[in-house]
This record gives structure tokens, sequence and C-alpha cells, in this order.
């Protein structure tokens, strides 16, 4: 499709190394799409993003960012630092021509996201997107077709809960997740984004209004060297009612103190005709019931569901990190293309909003908030 595409990656930890693992596949499993070659790692500690770098495959490392974007071997910026740093590098990134992968939430702050959508439209900007890699999971992805199809109706109600439990000790040491000027909010973004991302990917629908409530459960914690403690002034835990264009109501709920929970992002959708559930530590199933009832689990791993075809054969499963290949996937094929993206920067703003309704609601004792078009 075209010439060989150099990628850096902003980031090695977490973020980085899933991003790593499926620039290092994508070609291998989507053989059609233009190749990448792994060429930057970037990090601030050259020791720690060098080991980095030699594990997962990369070229070469650099210490500032701002040196990559000059660089004819780049094309595609891969952001997936703290979400303090996503604005600072997309932009510089899209303002240098280069395409441009932003982890989510597309920043911290509404101000931020419309900068970012602004420069994604810009005159001689590269193509840009946002990374929710949930929407690529095949049941989910199925769901969407379903919705669309009517195979539930006219929904009318949803609920999404995404529960983990890597805070419920009270001793766990603070990380950047848990400051509110690296992390934006707690919970809410880190969480949250993915829950509602999920609610306007599914229904093709806007929330309109919103409200909420935050609470912090652990207000001090060891500092990551424990030599003394420091302020947590981010949400441990978050619950929200949220109304859509259509009319439909979904309930939320996040946390990261859900004792015994690992990563349990559950959906359930609920219409007219039939209804669909969900559960992320089940990931290739979904669950189908129509109007008298009668609940099919479909095993979602046939070669005709989204994005299946791509990976092994018939009734072999796929796990978190192909989501993240097929991911890249779309990217490139976008690139090559000229075909729209999916989720947009635009969609980055569209959560962003609503989980500043949600915020804004909490603070004002749970009072709905209007949020605008």
């Amino acid at each position: 499709m075209s010439d060989t595409l150099g990628v850096a990656v902003v980031g090695y930890s977490f973020m980085g190394q899933a991003h790593s693992n499926a620039w290092r596949n994508v070609n291998a499993f989507y053989a059609d799409l233009p190749q990448v070659r792994m060429q930057t790692l970037v990090g601030r500690d050259r020791d720690r993003v060098g080991a980095a770098a030699e594990q997962l495959g990369w070229a070469d490392v650099a210490t500032d960012w701002r040196e990559v974007l000059e660089r004819d071997d780049v094309d595609i910026v891969d952001v997936c630092t703290p979400g303090h740093l996503h604005a600072e590098v997309a932009l510089a990134a899209l303002a240098a021509g280069k395409h441009v992968l932003v982890e989510k939430p597309l920043a911290n702050t509404v101000a931020d996201c419309e900068r970012l959508v602004e420069a994604a439209r810009a005159p001689g900007a590269g193509r840009s997107m946002l990374g929710h890699n949930y929407r690529r999971v095949p049941a989910l992805a199925l769901a969407r077709d379903l919705i669309e199809r009517g195979r539930v109706g006219q929904v009318r109600q949803a609920r999404l809960s995404y529960l983990q439990d890597w805070l419920a000790d009270d001793q766990a040491p603070m990380s950047w997740r848990l400051r509110k000027d690296t992390a934006g909010t707690g919970v809410l973004g880190d969480l949250g984004s993915h829950a509602v991302d999920q609610l306007r990917f599914l229904l093709g629908e806007e929330v309109t209004r919103a409200s909420g409530h935050l609470r912090t459960f652990v207000t001090e914690r060891p500092s990551a060297d424990g030599d003394h403690r420091e302020e947590v002034d981010v949400d441990d835990a978050a619950w929200a009612t949220l109304h859509t264009s259509s009319g439909a109501v979904a309930s939320l709920e996040v946390s990261r103190m859900a004792t015994g929970r690992k990563n349990a992002l559950q959906i359930e959708v609920y219409g007219s005709a039939g209804s669909l559930r969900f559960d992320l530590e089940r990931l290739n199933e979904l669950v189908v019931t129509g109007a008298a009832g009668g609940a099919e689990t479909v095993l979602v791993t046939e070669p005709e569901h989204p994005y299946v075809g791509a990976w092994w054969p018939a009734g072999h499963v796929l796990g978190w990190d192909s989501t993240f290949t097929s991911q890249a996937a779309d990217f490139l094929r976008a690139i090559a293309t000229g075909d729209d993206l999916h989720p947009s920067f635009a969609d980055g703003l569209a959560v962003q909003r609503v989980l500043e309704a949600i915020e804004t609601s909490s603070g004002r004792g749970g009072i709905p908030v209007e949020i605008p078009a």
C-alpha cells in the first residue's frame, strides 16, 4: 500500500509495552497493510528506556520527544505518557506533520481536548486517532453491529461498570495515577473514559446529561520510596447516571477499590426487542437475549466475526493484547486509504465533556449537568 512507516512510542511503562507489542505483531496478522519499522522508544531515563527498547524490539531510543519530531525516519508518533503530557506531545507531533495515536483519555481537560481537535483538522496535520482498544474487542464490535441492525430494538437502558481492586490495599504506594496534576481525575478518567466511550460506541448516540458522585476512600498513601505519606487528591470510585440523545438512560459505576475484581468491564444493554451482556473477564463471549427470553452465549471466535478473521482458526480465543494489534491495524489502514478513523479526537472530546460533567455534578451534590453538543 505504501512505503514502510517508522514508529516512535513515547512512554515505555504499562501502555508503552502494550503498544510496542502491537507494533511488533501488526504486520504478522495484517499482512496487507503498510509495513512498520519499530524505530524509536522514548523515555526520560536513558538506561531504563534502553533496557526496555532492547526487550521490546525497538531500533533506538531517545530521551527528548521533541528531537524525535524532527526526524525523517519517524512517521507515526504513539503517545503513551501520563495524561498531563498528552496534549503537549500530540499538538507538537501534529504540527510536525506526523500521524498521531494517543492513548486514552485524549487529555485531562476539555480545553486541551478542544485544542487537539482543532489541531487534528489543520492543513498539513497527519492522521490522528484515539486509543480506546476495547472498540476492537470482537464481542463488543459484534454488539455494536447487532444494535445497529435492530437486534435489541429501541435501546431503553444500559448498565456499565468497570471494577478493579489494585488500590483496595490502603498501603498501596502513590503513583502518577493518584495525583490530579498528572492524571486529571482518578478512576473516572482511567476507567470511566472506557465505559463512556463504549456507551457512545455501542449506541451511536451522544450523552446529553449527567449526574454523579465521586469518592476518595483512602486520602493518604505511602510514597513510592516509603519515606513519607502523600495526599491522594483524585477519586477512588465514581457513580453516574447518564442520559443519551435518544432518551436512553445508563448507569455507570467505576472503582479501583472493588476487592476481588481484577479487570471487570461489564456492559448490559436493554432494548424493546432484546438485550446484550458482556464481561471483559470473559471477553470472547457475548450473551444475546430475545424479547421472549432464552439467552444465548455466543462464542465470538468465528472468521465472520469482527477482527477475528485476521487471527486464528475458528474457536481459538483472542486475548486483551490482541485488541491493541487490531487497533494499530485500523490506524495503518486509514493512513493508507484515507478512510475515517474511530475513535477520533472529536470522540475523545465528547468523552471528556461527559467526564467533566460527572465531576462537576459531584461537586454540586449530584445535581444533573447538561452537556453541550
